[in-house]
């Protein structure tokens, strides 16, 4: 699937859009400007008087669930850790090219253009005030799909659904993607044991060569290892309460084993 990215003008900052996923949306366009209907589709008080709208998280990253277009997911970005103090949702603006809104809905353009599990982005936009902005992204929601925390909660995963996690972060890291905070709240597991990853916040589209050998391997390697080792931390400690059959250390060697069969580049070395 190819994006067709429209830039839109706004009364106090930009949209990125794909005309193709707003569904009725689409209509309230005019040439590059943004409707006041169209903006209406990030805040979730438009959503919520046509009883569409259905809070997910709050805190870093507040989302909703909303049922237009097939089911969609709207997130407002927030800030995490002590910064959030001085500021909850506002950025310092360093360009639109910075912008955190725009980047993850062009790196998710990017993967779910080449087939990969992710969400497929509908819209970002962003909003100035003086030096900061505040933006939100709009994106499809995988269906029936749960994140694999709340999996391990309920019962002990096979080991081939662990081979098929590996091999799906090693397809991700194939196409040079580096997520920034991979962990078992943003790896999704289908009905169907389908995997797949969610929040690309603050990723890096990188050169995936060297993956395979060769003088840039170390470096290509080093941000996959990180990746791997956050995922184990978030492993062990979404599983310290649960029963030791939810993430034994032969969980960790399966998934690892999948993700070197995936491609053939075997495990990184310092991920755990």
């Amino acid at each position: 699937m190819k994006y067709s990215d429209k830039l839109l003008v706004t009364a106090d900052g930009a949209m990125l859009a794909d005309p193709a996923s707003l569904g009725k949306l689409a209509g309230n366009l005019v040439g590059n400007l943004a409707d006041d209907a169209l903006e209406a589709a990030f805040e979730p008080a438009f959503w919520r008087a046509r009883g569409e709208l259905i809070e997910v998280t709050a805190g870093r990253g507040s989302a909703w669930f909303i049922s237009e277009g097939g089911r969609w997911v709207l997130r407002h970005y927030r800030r995490g850790g002590w910064i959030a103090r001085l500021s909850r949702d506002r950025y310092i603006w360093a360009g639109e090219a910075r912008v955190r809104a725009f980047a993850e809905y062009r790196m998710l353009a990017e993967l779910a253009g080449s087939g990969l599990p992710v969400p497929k982005p509908v819209a970002a936009r962003y909003r100035r005030t003086g030096p900061f902005y505040r933006c939100d992204l709009i994106t499809q929601r995988i269906a029936d799909a749960r994140p694999l925390s709340s999996v391990l909660s309920r019962a002990p995963v096979t080991d081939d659904l662990w081979g098929v996690i590996g091999a799906t972060v090693a397809r991700l890291h194939a196409a040079g993607a580096d997520h920034a905070d991979l962990n078992a709240h943003n790896v999704l597991v289908g009905d169907d044991g389908a995997v797949s990853v969610i929040d690309f916040d603050r990723g890096t589209l990188r050169t995936p060569a060297g993956m395979s050998g060769g003088p840039a391997a170390g470096k290509s390697r080093a941000w996959a290892a990180r990746n791997l080792a956050r995922l184990h931390r978030s492993l062990e400690k979404v599983s310290r309460d649960l029963p030791p059959d939810r993430f034994p250390a032969a969980a960790w060697d399966r998934l690892l084993a999948g993700y070197g069969q995936a491609t053939g580049y075997g495990e990184p070395a310092g991920h755990r």
